[in-house]
């Protein structure tokens, strides 16, 4: 399908590169089509890569992925324009991280909130899916790496919209996913990447996963 990146940085760039060798049609968007990143990228991979501006992405897109900067995310949402989004499955990525007091970060949505009903909230006629937002760009896209099988949670309003997203994680080699129910879990979710973040500081490392263990 028509695959829409709303992100030009690493995340979008390896992403959506895993999306082309799988099949899909990726258009990376940025703030202004001709993003130096966006058109290296497009340069790099050809055949069914395309670079635009957010605009571009959100109207390519049959699903949308947002994969900005956790402070730019709804100004992103908001300039791509909500009409294009409108009916779409729309993939939220991001953390609502605070870098500003240096490392480790804080969250600058509390637990009354999140990124995730923000993103909802700006494009009222989407369907917004939180997953991918508790692992490094290259768990998204590989979870084996981590050694194990690691779980992934998606949140959202929508049966179909969450469906989609599932059946995409499990095409990345996602086999242990869960509803955890509507886009209000991602008050949950978000503030995981804490302790994400919390251990890889620790330990020295980035290719951690988080696996639940029961009866």
């Amino acid at each position: 399908m028509n695959i829409g990146i709303l992100g030009t940085g690493s995340v979008g760039q390896t992403l959506g590169a895993k999306l082309l060798e799988m099949g899909h049609s990726v258009l990376l968007g940025s703030r202004t089509a001709g993003n130096e990143k966006a058109v290296a990228w497009v340069q790099q991979h050809g055949g069914a890569a395309r670079e635009g501006s957010f605009a571009d992405a959100a109207q390519f897109g049959d699903l949308v992925i947002v994969a900005t900067l956790g402070t730019a995310t709804v100004e992103a949402v908001q300039q791509a324009g909500a009409a294009h989004f409108a009916g779409k499955t729309v993939i939220d990525l991001t953390n609502p991280l605070d870098f500003s007091q240096g490392m480790p970060p804080t969250l600058f949505v509390g637990l009354t909130d999140s990124l995730g009903e923000q993103v909802q909230r700006a494009l009222p006629q989407a369907h917004v899916v939180k997953t991918l937002n508790m692992v490094s760009v290259q768990q998204m896209i590989n979870p084996a790496s981590t050694g194990g099988e690691p779980d992934m949670f998606v949140c959202g309003n929508d049966a179909g919209a969450k469906e989609q997203t599932t059946q995409l994680l499990r095409e990345l080699g996602w086999q242990r996913v869960t509803d955890l129910g509507g886009i209000e879990e991602a008050r949950a979710t978000e503030p995981f990447v804490l302790l994400w973040v919390r251990y890889g500081l620790k330990h020295n490392t980035w290719s951690h996963a988080i696996q639940f263990v029961h009866a």
